[in-house]
């Protein structure tokens, strides 16, 4: 089969979706498939990107054929690209559909390649309507929706925002796979040592770009509560600030968290994703909001137990109980998960827990649903 996948890709950097796409290529190459990424040339105009870079340093994925030829805010560029990829009648178009502003660019791409009468277009939905809410969202969404033949949502949330607004085009749910590419784990005696952290501390771990929805400003007030004072609970803070990074500064300030917080604060490299997981007894995800999360994912791949509110998504990832510990999302209970999580010792049985319950989030399954919904 003849596989392309629409989104981003290396070298833009754009956190778990390149490295996802870039995996699920990899997937369909290892049954025999023929895979091709086309990738963004401009992904956002830079007064839109919050980080600091859109590009990866990182040497290129090997194997992998990316072309990175679309303009999301050029229009000429998307009749370009849409008569390229019609012309090369490709089986299957796998389009990643994650915010509405490019339900234009992908919308009208996918209405031309359609026009081939060949080529079915799956979409793979992270968000339909987005975590940070803008108007018009919906009527681009839904501009994007009328040119897909079927749709994956990897949370159940997510798929009743899409059923609200195309009730009738085909789709299923089915769980994020595993981000397995980001090595394999290591002792937490040599994670820690990389990071220069004591291996006798208590360390819980926030991962990933920092958005005010992912709720990093309860979870410091969490951590200056007596009970975690007490405790001297640390927080290994690692992913890079997409929003007002004064704000999280002075909370660590007003709360004197400066000797209790490990700042890495740059954008983590793939090949040290891995060392900064198994450094830390759990992954908390303090969210207000969530469809769901890849860092649960990373988290299962390297038998992390999880502390994460109860939002979207994340409860159908991390059963209650089993593999960590859902809490409602506040201040106050953040705090009372984690001390629990430390005074009943269950970081033992969640990680014997994780090693069963990962199993059923494979990339086969995964794969299988995307080339069901293409046939």
């Amino acid at each position: 089969m003849r596989i392309v996948i629409l989104g981003s890709a290396y070298p833009l950097r754009g956190g778990g979706i390149a490295s996802f796409n870039e995996r699920l290529a990899q997937h369909y190459q290892q049954l025999g498939h023929e895979v091709d990424i086309y990738s963004f040339s401009l992904q956002y105009p830079n007064f839109l990107f919050p980080g600091k870079s859109q590009f990866s340093d990182e040497p290129a994925p090997k194997g992998l054929r990316i072309f990175s030829k679309v303009n999301s805010i050029n229009p000429f560029n998307w009749i370009k690209i849409g008569l390229e990829l019609k012309k090369a009648k490709y089986d299957l178009l796998i389009v990643r559909f994650w915010m509405p502003f490019f339900g234009p660019c992908l919308g009208t791409i996918q209405r031309i390649v359609r026009q081939n009468k060949h080529t079915k277009v799956v979409c793979i939905a992270d968000n339909i309507i987005p975590h940070e809410h803008r108007m018009g969202d919906e009527l681009l969404a839904k501009y994007f929706l009328n040119a897909v033949d079927g749709c994956v949502t990897m949370s159940k949330s997510v798929l009743k925002d899409l059923r609200a607004i195309q009730p009738k085009l085909p789709a299923v749910y089915t769980p994020h796979p595993l981000y397995d590419n980001y090595g394999p784990s290591i002792s937490l005696e040599q994670a820690r040592a990389e990071l220069k952290i004591p291996v006798a501390e208590k360390v819980v771990l926030f991962f990933g770009f920092i958005r005010q929805y992912k709720g990093l400003d309860m979870l410091l007030e969490a951590l200056a509560k007596n009970e975690l004072k007490q405790m001297n609970v640390k927080l290994l803070l690692a992913g890079e600030f997409y929003g007002d990074e004064d704000y999280y500064q002075k909370l660590i300030e007003k709360h004197q968290l400066q000797d209790r917080i490990y700042l890495h604060t740059s954008f983590i490299a793939n090949d040290a994703v891995g060392t900064y997981f198994c450094a830390a007894d759990a992954v908390v995800l303090p969210y207000r909001s969530a469809t769901q999360s890849g860092i649960t994912q990373v988290a299962y791949h390297y038998d992390v137990p999880m502390i994460v509110t109860r939002v979207g998504g994340l409860p159908e990832l991390v059963h209650d109980q089993v593999v960590g510990s859902v809490v409602e999302p506040n201040t106050e209970e953040i705090a009372k998960g984690i001390v629990a999580f430390y005074q009943d010792d269950k970081c033992d049985r969640f990680r014997e827990n994780i090693k069963v319950e990962k199993k059923k989030y494979s990339w086969d399954t995964f794969g299988k649903e995307i080339l069901r919904l293409g046939e």
